[in-house]
């Protein structure tokens, strides 16, 4: 008997799953114990360091977005290639993964989804202990080197030791390091470049008012006839908020040729400049004796609206039936049609994404696959695919993730 088991045991092939964050401890998490021993490598000194920051430490696990033909138009790049992929595993199934494991979940009013908790602990936890009662190894503070393919193996370096596996599955983010492991092993990259990431901008009318927020704004890059609209909110360093985020994301490759310098026009309030007008008129005339600065007609804060003011230089007390047509007009300009130069950019660090990474026609997108290597998986931030802010980032890690363990389960 005790033979038995040993011949048994002797079958399992060894995986090693190199990147210990959102891709490769939910492979984990879904692989059969019984036929694989698998090994996670991770280079830090903790396992899922980016779960552990999303959502200001709350993690924005997924979004609420249960079609897979909606839930694509969130995705700049590798929107066409998960198609198929959110068909077989999408954000309901993602919640109910998580629901299962006493990790309650809830929906908030924009969609996103977050632990009941506000912990991304109660996440990092469901995963870590699906992993330990697997009864996998995980080995933190071990940095790969050098992959070589040997036969039906795969030799794998590192300073630590030498490890062979049969399967290698790849989520190790996109550092310029593990993008040159996998580009020696023949795959062909996309240089990477930032996505997801806020606008510097020095301007009177943004100065000494950070933290105003703005519900609906509307923002255009002029030079590359792009636009998006969202909320929006005014930084130390010039303007945040995902209005910026989005544009950001679509236009990453873009902005990166601009080398970040860039005019923008932002209309504070989404409403066409001839409404403005028109309102503020219809008000002007209900309320003559009114000073401007109490004049409440738009959706801005006081403190935005004085702001206006003291850079279009109207005094405050002036009575707005007083107002010229100039001075109107300046106030239309700067509330519907503001030109800010943007030069440079600031990372969202919560949320830190790069536009880049292997090739997505080297991929298998049946089940993550490399079209190059056998028995190569890969998944996550390695590959080029990103999405906007909202838990999209972490969905296509859960969703490729899921393919690559159900695909190996098979085998």
């Amino acid at each position: 008997m005790l033979l038995q088991k040993i011949r048994l045991m002797s079958k399992k092939k060894r995986i090693i799953i190199i990147g210990g964050g959102a891709a490769g401890f939910f492979t984990a998490a879904n692989l059969d114990e019984n036929k694989y021993y698998v090994t996670i490598l991770e280079q830090n000194g903790d396992v899922l360091q980016k779960v552990k920051i999303s959502g200001g430490g709350r993690c924005n696990v997924t979004h609420a977005c249960f079609d897979p033909r909606d839930l694509v138009q969130f995705y700049p790049r590798g929107n066409r290639e998960l198609l198929s992929v959110f068909t077989k595993f999408q954000p309901g199934d993602t919640m109910d993964w998580f629901e299962t494991r006493n990790v309650p979940l809830k929906i908030e009013k924009d969609n996103r989804v977050f632990p009941t908790t506000d912990s991304s602990q109660s996440i990092i936890n469901a995963m870590i202990d699906e992993v330990r009662n697997k009864k996998f190894e995980v080995k933190t503070q071990v940095s790969v080197s050098e992959i070589i393919k040997q036969d039906d193996e795969y030799l794998i370096k590192t300073k630590q030791g030498d490890f062979v596996a049969d399967i290698v599955i790849y989520t190790t983010g996109s550092s310029p390091k593990s993008l040159k492991i996998i580009e020696n092993l023949g795959h062909k990259i996309i240089e990477p470049v930032p996505s997801l990431f806020t606008f510097n901008i020095k301007d009177d009318l943004l100065k000494d008012i950070p933290g105003t927020s703005f519900a609906n704004a509307e923002i255009q890059i002029p030079s590359l006839k792009t636009e998006e609209s969202g909320p929006l909110l005014i930084t130390h360093w010039g303007l945040s908020g995902p209005a910026v985020l989005k544009i950001s994301a679509w236009e990453a490759r873009k902005l990166a040729q601009l080398k970040y310098q860039f005019e923008i026009e932002v209309n504070f309030i989404s409403t066409p400049i001839s409404e403005v007008e028109k309102q503020f008129k219809d008000f002007k005339n209900s309320n003559p004796k009114r000073t401007v600065g109490q004049s409440k007609i738009f959706d801005v804060t006081n403190r935005f609206w004085n702001k206006i003011l003291e850079v279009c230089k109207i005094d405050p007390e002036k009575q707005i039936a007083n107002l010229s047509g100039k001075e109107m007009n300046h106030i239309f300009e700067y509330l519907c049609q503001k030109k800010l130069r943007v030069s440079g950019k600031s990372t969202f660090k919560d949320e830190f994404v790069t536009a880049g990474g292997v090739d997505l026609k080297e991929i298998n997108f049946k089940n993550m696959t490399s079209k190059i290597l056998p028995n190569f998986y890969l998944a996550g931030e390695v590959l080029d695919i990103d999405a906007v802010t909202g838990g999209f980032n972490f969905q296509a890690c859960w969703s490729e993730a899921w393919l690559i363990s159900q695909d190996i389960n098979t085998k």
